[in-house]
């Protein structure tokens, strides 16, 4: 495996830096396109009606998708966009069959480059592959078939033109899935901290040799399977809040980890924690929030915009709507807010901070989900964090800790509304906190015989 890049401190040095559409460390596209360099673009999410996807449907798969981003493409040149993202997350046969993720991205793209050329509109095309390393068949994460076929996902769409290469990874997610379940936060910890950090630095060192060796650009994971499953569960009252908020802040030490496998940004949109890794990295990020109710519910819709680099909203069908197809309202609802966010940065650093601030504060004393993406929060949080350099177990266990310290903080100083049911959860996770050891092949050991779902020997342990 390739060195690993090392983040021991918070890349910016003033909160008024930390801001949406700047980033320290900007990416820029084979077109010019330049993301965190002073201006917020759309990054519009798109998918399939529902419907099989098989060698005989797969022309009317392509249509779909050539309808979707001509609608989309249109509405951007009708409202003026400067430029836009288009993410496809390839679903799972698209995956498994490369060649049909392949025609799919060609027929975006091809779509794509025949607007740019014609109105002027720079676009980019972030090609999202699917981890299929699941299921009762998976025999190892880093051999065999499954992950044969990630890798080739990879490799073929960049070679096929792809800007962006992306994926929501899911090493350690099957030990998550049970620590959401019973609340467990020993689990949560050992699936994002140990197995997560492993199998992201395994597979991003793999992906950003693929973006290398064809001129495509790694990107970043999220911790959508792992946190927004925590998120979604909470709001649907199944979870405590104060254990989702947690968990979304160790989930930073797990996707900081591509990163350091040479991911650049921008961070993949569902994954909220991506502010806690612009902060520790200077990379731009994708953010997604009330415009991503078409996928999810949440209550970070504001605060999600504080730092976004684009502006997201996660994944819509094309199904038929009063105003037209789902992902044409979305990209206009996407382009009207990336007016805002750039208005304010025109004119002038006091009235883009005004709006990120108010962006925080119309959320985050509602729910402690939405205070731990407060831009002083992160920073705070997030420099405790870097500053601890005795590994991704010792990390993930100290983003534990003061997350429950700054939650415990903010509700005595009245900055965070919490039930007395969620305030009693904190000594809860406080003690199983105290559990776990900090050697990591130890806490491996330990989690052999607590976790049902756990299978050493799939991970090569």
């Amino acid at each position: 495996m390739a060195q690993l890049k090392q983040f021991n401190k918070l890349a910016y040095t003033s909160l008024d830096d930390f801001i949406f559409g700047k980033a320290l460390h900007p990416v820029t596209l084979k077109n010019g396109m330049v993301i965190g360099g002073g201006e917020v673009y759309p990054e519009i999410n798109f998918t399939l009606p529902p419907m099989l996807i098989t060698e005989e449907t797969m022309p009317e798969v392509l249509q779909h998708y050539k309808d979707m981003i001509t609608g989309i493409s249109e509405r951007a040149v009708s409202l003026h966009v400067p430029g836009f993202v288009a993410e496809v997350e390839l679903l799972p046969p698209c995956t498994w069959h490369v060649d049909w993720g392949v025609a799919v991205t060609q027929t975006l793209l091809e779509t794509m480059r025949t607007f740019s050329d014609k109105y002027g509109i720079k676009t980019a095309l972030r090609t999202t592959v699917i981890d299929v390393r699941e299921g009762r068949n998976l025999k190892h994460m880093y051999e065999g078939k499954e992950w044969e076929n990630v890798l080739s996902a990879f490799s073929e769409n960049a070679k096929a033109g792809a800007d962006l290469l992306a994926i929501e990874s899911i090493g350690g997610k099957e030990v998550h899935d049970e620590g959401n379940m019973y609340c467990d936060l020993r689990k949560t910890v050992y699936a994002l901290g140990v197995l997560g950090v492993s199998d992201m630095h395994k597979l991003w060192t793999e992906v950003s040799r693929i973006a290398g060796e064809t001129g495509s650009i790694a990107s970043g994971d999220t911790a959508c399977g792992f946190a927004n499953t925590a998120m979604v569960l909470a709001d649907r009252k199944f979870i405590p809040r104060v254990f989702s908020a947690v968990d979304r802040v160790v989930s930073a030490v797990r996707s900081l980890a591509a990163v350091e496998a040479g991911a650049v940004g921008p961070d993949k949109d569902c994954g909220y924690e991506g502010v806690y890794l612009k902060a520790i990295t200077g990379i731009p990020v994708s953010m997604e929030g009330r415009t991503s109710a078409v996928a999810h519910l949440s209550p970070v819709g504001n605060v999600a915009a504080c730092v976004a680099d684009l502006w997201s909203n996660e994944s819509v069908q094309q199904i038929k709507l009063l105003g037209g197809f789902a992902p044409t309202v979305s990209m206009e609802q996407l382009a009207y807010d990336c007016r805002l966010f750039n208005q304010a940065s025109k004119r002038g650093p006091e009235t883009a901070l005004l709006l990120r601030d108010l962006h925080a504060d119309s959320d985050s004393v509602y729910d402690p989900q939405a205070y731990v993406l407060r831009p002083d929060v992160v920073f705070d949080l997030a420099a405790k964090i870097a500053a601890d350099t005795n590994g991704p177990l010792s990390r993930s266990k100290t983003a534990a800790r003061v997350t429950l310290e700054a939650l415990r903080k903010a509700h005595t100083d009245k900055k965070l509304q919490l039930e007395e049911r969620e305030y009693e959860w904190l000594d809860r996770l406080d003690e199983q906190l105290e559990t776990i050891p900090d050697d990591p092949a130890a806490f491996t050991e330990e989690m052999k015989d607590e976790s049902e779902a756990f299978d050493a020997a799939i991970y090569g342990l």
